[in-house]
């Protein structure tokens, strides 16, 4: 039960950089919480922000891409998503990344909000972002890590999975990026963005 006074935040006793590496940083802090009890270690993961787009192509198709995840040991469809570059905007990020991954790119954007995908360890945020009318531009050029398979899959049909359980989108953070999807197209007096409603 609330008492009505703020939540203090944790006063930070100290901090160790445990590794680093050019993907993430792994902090060691000491903390000691509003009540008295100190933890040590309390471990945080430093990583850059990255990028969700949800692609829709000007036929109405979902782009999404299929890849291995070795973390999880399993391959996963995805949306295009991926990390940002040192001084690099949001949106420059996911409309090269949507271009890496898929080959294409052009279309209508629209910002749908950062989040943290994992505020209890991670630094970081995601940002989405939806694109209709996207076109093939080119040949993907993904990084040597990954090896990817593109999918188009009409919007409807793509629903439709959701809801049955047949097509899942496994990420958290990625099933969140639809669902501002969702939230804009309940306000949106766009009938190319209304109709992406989930």
């Amino acid at each position: 039960m609330s008492d009505g006074k703020p939540i203090e935040p944790w006063e930070l006793l100290a901090s160790t950089c445990t590794y680093s590496d050019r993907w993430l940083t792994l902090r060691s802090d000491k903390v000691r919480l509003p009540g008295g009890v100190t933890l040590s270690p309390y471990h945080v993961i430093e990583v850059s922000d990255w990028v969700n787009v949800v692609a829709i192509s000007e036929s109405g198709h979902i782009i999404l891409v299929e890849q291995y995840r070795h973390a999880v040991r399993r391959t996963m469809y995805e949306i295009p998503a991926g990390h940002i570059d040192p001084q690099e905007e949001p949106e420059l990020a996911a409309r090269r990344e949507l271009l890496e991954e898929t080959g294409y790119g052009g279309g209508t954007w629209h910002p749908l909000g950062s989040l943290h995908p994992a505020a209890s360890r991670f630094t970081n945020q995601v940002h989405s972002f939806l694109a209709i009318g996207v076109t093939r531009l080119g040949q993907p050029a993904p990084e040597e890590s990954e090896n990817l398979h593109i999918h188009e899959i009409p919007w409807l049909e793509f629903v439709a999975g959701l809801r049955s359980g047949a097509l899942r989108l496994y990420e958290a953070n990625q099933m969140s990026s639809l669902m501002l999807v969702h939230l804009l197209a309940q306000k949106s007096d766009d009938p190319a963005v209304r109709r992406l409603s989930l």
